[in-house]
């Protein structure tokens, strides 16, 4: 039996599956089941009222999982579906509490990785076909974005029955934009690789700027941390890693973690930087975050919680 149909058979059991999607690697369970669901809470020491994303592998899926599913959602589906996008949508009755965090709204993903839809299409043929995944680490901590990261940050706790698949690196390296769809119109609720532009541009509508009380993946004040302390635009010192576009030069004994050549590759690499900050023992990290709209937009957001607005 290859990989991955045994990993759906592990979720059809009732174990998790750590599995790769091009944003960063997720932990996974059947989204029906709520003792495995809540393995996942166990792993992570997650709050249990932080609610989880829906993977799917069809858009075909969405009226199973979500109510009341607004002309504009379903642009933004079939314009970035599979890709690095969830949509907070009303929830149907299959969507039960223990995966809304107790919302009456559940947040769907399809993800755009082979393997993640190689996964979610055989435990379709198997199971429920969808797979309730936050991130594969430690609740805060750095998300993972290669097989090496799952195993190292969780690995000890997932059990014998558990399976970690590998598919390399995640090339987009954040993670998905989050879209309210409950209202009028769309509400960017995180930033990601999926720009408000992009939004506007698919679904010719502004976005809101209301308040939402909708509680999602990523929206604490500090998270994405490593153990280093991570501090934002100030003059690296000697024993500090450091992070920034390669147009920056390196001080003088200043450990240079990654020099990305554009916004792209710094979304990419940057976790793994946290990581190899981390194996190193640095104690701060000192990082010079790219300017702009759009993706650097996003960078800046995990930036300023992973150094906790320092």
């Amino acid at each position: 039996m290859d990989k991955v149909k045994e990993a759906a058979q592990k979720l059809k059991n009732g174990f998790l599956v750590a599995f790769p999607t091009e944003t960063v690697y997720g932990l996974g369970a059947d989204a029906t089941n709520q003792e495995s669901v809540a393995r996942i809470f166990e792993v992570k020491n997650r709050p249990i009222n932080h609610p989880l994303i829906v993977h799917l592998s069809s858009i075909n899926q969405l009226p199973d999982w979500a109510l009341e599913i607004p002309k504009y959602a379903n642009e933004l589906a079939t314009e970035f579906w599979p890709g690095p996008m969830t949509l907070i949508l009303k929830r149907n009755i299959i969507a039960k509490d223990f995966v809304t965090g107790g919302q009456e709204t559940v947040g769907i993903r399809i993800p755009n990785h082979k393997i993640a839809l190689s996964l979610l299409e055989e435990f379709r043929k198997i199971g429920s076909g969808a797979i309730a995944a936050p991130s594969a680490n430690k609740f805060g901590k750095v998300s993972p974005t290669s097989f090496e990261h799952v195993k190292s940050e969780i690995g000890k706790d997932l059990s014998h029955d558990d399976l970690i698949l590998d598919g390399g690196i995640s090339l987009v390296g954040i993670e998905s934009t989050i879209i309210d769809c409950t209202g009028s119109s769309p509400k960017a609720l995180r930033p990601g690789a999926i720009t408000d532009k992009m939004i506007e541009d698919v679904t010719g509508m502004q976005l809101s700027k209301q308040v939402s009380n909708i509680r999602v993946s990523g929206s604490f004040s500090s998270h994405y941390a490593p153990n280093a302390k991570v501090v934002l635009d100030i003059e690296p010192q000697q024993g500090d890693g450091f992070i920034a576009l390669a147009e920056f030069e390196t001080p003088v004994g200043v450990t240079r973690l990654i020099s990305p050549k554009t916004v792209e590759e710094f979304a990419q690499e940057l976790y793994s930087a946290f990581h190899i900050a981390d194996q190193m023992k640095l104690q701060r990290i000192v990082v010079i975050p790219p300017h702009g709209d759009d993706l650097a937009f996003a960078i800046r957001d995990r930036l300023l919680k992973a150094s906790n607005g320092k």
